[in-house]
């Protein structure tokens, strides 16, 4: 009797990465959660520490004693790669300054994303990290499964930074960021509560086949609980304003957490060609 449903996992179709507080709570503010398809890949390779091999001779030259301690898994090393330099889901994953502009004065839902600023030199870029879950297709026999037509694949707790030459030329910008997974026991769920098995959420990743993938989102979501989960856009973005620790302003403490999100002195867009 077949205890499973054998399928292949080819393409990936979505990606949501969660911002975790400082224990490794996935975070649930407006923007903490980002949902995409424009990605090119997610790798990982696990990483294992060589167990010791203690070996001993005989006064003839053979061998006495012969022991291997077993390799153990110590983490995962991860790469993404993105489409394009998004700078909402850059400053998410790799830390910096998120860059606004508003398009409609005194009119916060008219604030949008235009560019990012990197981390400052010494600071480490990931903060507290993030939560990764991306979903496949589960393919049988040449064609998407009937029944839980997706892997989703989670990995609770990731740091990474930029990685790669950037080079602007007549080609495309490499987006490639690069780092490490571990386990996360402070994942449980997901942020949504969708993830059945919080038990196994204490190990680097871990994969199932389910019957939902978060297809056709992008951008920042707050995340409702159901069967499936529910999503609600998020579009006003939050302007810092005068007396918050933002870098470049006349308060500004290195020594502090600082805003993620800085708005121009610009009222308007500008549209000058």
């Amino acid at each position: 009797m077949a205890t499973q449903n054998p399928a292949a996992s080819v393409q990936g179709v979505a990606i949501r990465v969660t911002r975790l507080d400082s224990v490794g709570n996935p975070k649930t503010g407006a923007f903490d959660s980002y949902t995409t398809n424009s990605f090119i890949r997610v790798s990982f390779t696990p990483e294992y520490e060589e167990g010791d091999e203690i070996t001993e001779k005989r006064a003839d030259g053979t061998v006495c004693v012969s022991f291997k301690a077993p390799d153990t898994l110590k983490r995962v090393t991860m790469e993404l790669a993105i489409c394009e330099p998004d700078p909402e889901l850059t400053n998410l994953v790799s830390g910096g300054i998120l860059l606004t502009r508003q398009t409609t004065p005194a009119d916060d839902d008219t604030v949008r994303s235009v560019g990012w600023a990197a981390a400052q030199v010494g600071e480490d870029p990931s903060g507290d990290g993030v939560c990764v879950e991306v979903w496949s297709y589960a393919v049988v026999n040449g064609k998407r499964a009937s029944a839980n037509p997706y892997f989703r694949w989670i990995f609770p707790f990731v740091k990474v930074r930029q990685s790669g030459d950037r080079v602007i030329e007549n080609g495309l910008l490499a987006n490639t960021f690069e780092g490490f997974g571990l386990g996360n026991a402070a994942f449980g769920t997901s942020i949504d509560q969708s993830w059945e098995w919080p038990a196994v959420a204490d190990r680097p990743y871990a994969y199932a086949r389910v019957g939902w993938a978060p297809v056709g989102l992008n951008g920042f979501y707050k995340w409702t609980p159901g069967d499936p989960p529910t999503a609600v856009p998020t579009t006003k973005m939050v302007d810092p304003g005068a007396g918050t620790n933002v870098p470049g302003t006349a308060n500004y403490d290195r020594t502090k957490p600082t805003d993620s999100i800085l708005k121009s002195n610009k009222d308007t867009v500008d549209t000058t060609p």
